[in-house]
């Protein structure tokens, strides 16, 4: 709606891919019979994505930033999740690493789409 289709694209594909990700890990955690915290970082992770292909069918200018706002959340969300599972020991710190760099730049991207898209209300 109010971004550019190479800004939705980029947006769209990480938080897919980060989805992907998320999944794997939390199936990997429910095998050594984590399921609380799965369920956690399942849930916030892949709702990030799900929220950015709300906003690309957004009503009006608010709503497509509502969505992101949402999405930023969760993704802020899940960050908290990481840094929880990589502090109780039960994520190591490589695969940590990865996975919070992956969604602080999603994060970043977020926030300048609603930052642009405020300026242009």
């Amino acid at each position: 709606m109010c971004k550019n289709i190479m800004s939705k694209s980029i947006i769209r594909d990480k938080s897919f891919a980060f989805a992907l990700e998320i999944v794997k890990l939390s199936t990997k955690l429910r095998d050594r019979h984590e399921f609380v915290l799965s369920k956690q970082l399942l849930r916030s992770g892949t709702s990030i994505g799900a929220n950015v292909r709300e906003a690309v069918n957004a009503e009006s200018t608010a709503d497509f930033i509502h969505k992101f706002s949402v999405a930023q959340k969760e993704c802020d969300e899940t960050l908290y999740w990481l840094e929880l599972l990589s502090a109780s020991g039960l994520l190591e710190d490589d695969q940590f690493d990865v996975l919070a760099s992956d969604a602080r730049e999603i994060l970043k991207i977020i926030k300048s789409i609603i930052v642009t898209s405020k300026s242009k209300l």
